[in-house]
């Protein structure tokens, strides 16, 4: 006795098998309005925050602060060694503003601190001709990056549940308000002014240009 096998119904089952599983499925409404829309875009744009800054920074940051805060349980002792660990990632970030990088003949990578002359190479292994040492030269904006990126470390800081509960621990309605906006606002507006006015430094701790 033969048994036929139906291959038009196996066919139709394979190609079932590659449509997506929600194909005819009513989807709920996601309509958003302005206000929600912009609250999203906020967001999105705050989680970003952390490109902005020199990366060996944030991540020592997000690593010691648990560490140091005991958690948000602080007392007098890790309170203090919280706000220096808090300092010293600033000062960090704001020194980090002023440094640069380029290419020597070989191909390797220096790094130097922008001055009002030049740039002044760290390791000085390597020197550049006074011409092209001048297009490293500090300038306003330099100054602006510097101080944006302080604010921009207090936001990250701020959205950090361990510092908050260190600094404080039983925030008023209206304190607790102004924590959870004013991250955001530091947030949206230094994202716009590096939009705006984007760095041409590839400093210690920032990402290199391929040239």
């Amino acid at each position: 006795m033969e048994i036929k096998v139906d291959s038009h119904r196996d066919s139709l089952d394979a190609d079932e098998e590659k449509l997506p599983l929600l194909k005819g499925v009513a989807m709920p409404n996601e309509d958003t309005n302005l206000i929600q829309k912009a609250i999203s875009q906020t967001f999105e744009s705050t989680a970003h925050l952390a490109n902005l800054l020199p990366t060996g920074t944030v991540i020592a940051f997000q690593l010691l602060c648990p560490v140091f805060s005991n958690q948000g349980s602080c007392d007098s002792v890790t309170r203090s060694m919280t706000a220096g660990l808090v300092i010293l990632c600033g000062l960090s970030c704001f020194l980090s503003s002023f440094t640069d990088s380029f290419r020597d003949r070989n191909g390797d990578v220096c790094y130097g601190f922008a001055t009002f002359r030049g740039l002044w190479v760290v390791d000085g292994s390597a020197t550049i001709p006074p011409e092209v040492a001048a297009n490293y030269r500090l300038k306003f904006i330099d100054f602006m990056h510097a101080l944006m990126s302080i604010l921009v470390f207090s936001a990250i800081a701020l959205f950090d549940q361990n510092v908050v509960e260190c600094f404080y621990p039983s925030p008023s309605t209206k304190a607790q308000e102004i924590l959870t906006a004013l991250p955001v606002g530091i947030g949206v507006f230094c994202s716009m002014f590096f939009i705006v006015f984007p760095t041409k430094r590839h400093g210690i701790g920032f990402p290199l240009s391929a040239s």
